[in-house]
């Protein structure tokens, strides 16, 4: 389901450079990028494409790197559904975080871009890391901490990062992987072992 997902995303990049370019804003908008406006004006479908969308090859591989890098562990630990349901969940989660900080701000900014998913596999890692620790040492786990508030702190400080799509992914992925792993049998083998 991760290989599916990267490739989703590759294709749909590739369609998308082959008939435009996706460094143009309004070609963006027109394949469904998210902006305010639109979505409260009944363009919700938005929340779900614009999150197969990148501005520029260096955005979509940037994503597909951490996703291809971090999620296989996720997927391996909880099955191939509970891994979509995750990556799509937490994607929503962070594009209806940005909706709402739009909302406050009046911001008619164009977002797209996987970073609120891949965000929700990030906090599914820190999950399984934190049920695991006897399996992983405990400087993993601050670093994965440390890395995830140094993206966040870099992310507010730089105008074209939707950090509120990254914040709400991360909180909807460890929401979500906590839910899946409630009953979690501990004698499965680890994925950090693997």
């Amino acid at each position: 389901m991760n290989l599916l997902m990267i490739g989703i995303n590759i294709v749909v990049f590739v369609i998308m450079e082959i008939l435009g370019s996706t460094e143009d804003t309004g070609f963006m908008l027109q394949w469904g990028a998210a902006c305010r406006p639109l979505i409260l004006d009944g363009e919700w479908y938005r929340l779900f494409t614009s999150m197969f969308l990148h501005f520029g090859i260096y955005h979509l591989v940037n994503n597909m790197a951490v996703l291809l890098f971090m999620g296989d562990m996720v997927e391996k630990a909880v099955g191939h559904w509970k891994y979509l349901m995750i990556y799509l969940g937490s994607g929503l989660v962070g594009n209806l975080l940005s909706l709402y900080m739009d909302i406050q701000s009046q911001s008619n900014i164009v977002s797209a871009g996987a970073s609120g998913a891949i965000y929700g596999i990030i906090g599914g890692v820190f999950v399984l890391m934190i049920k695991n620790r006897k399996q992983v040492r405990e400087v993993v786990i601050r670093r994965l901490v440390f890395v995830i508030a140094v993206t966040i702190y870099y992310g507010s400080q730089a105008a074209q990062i939707d950090n509120a799509a990254h914040v709400g992914g991360l909180i909807g992925g460890i929401v979500l992987t906590v839910l899946f792993t409630l009953h979690w049998n501990h004698s499965r083998k680890g994925y950090v072992a693997e």
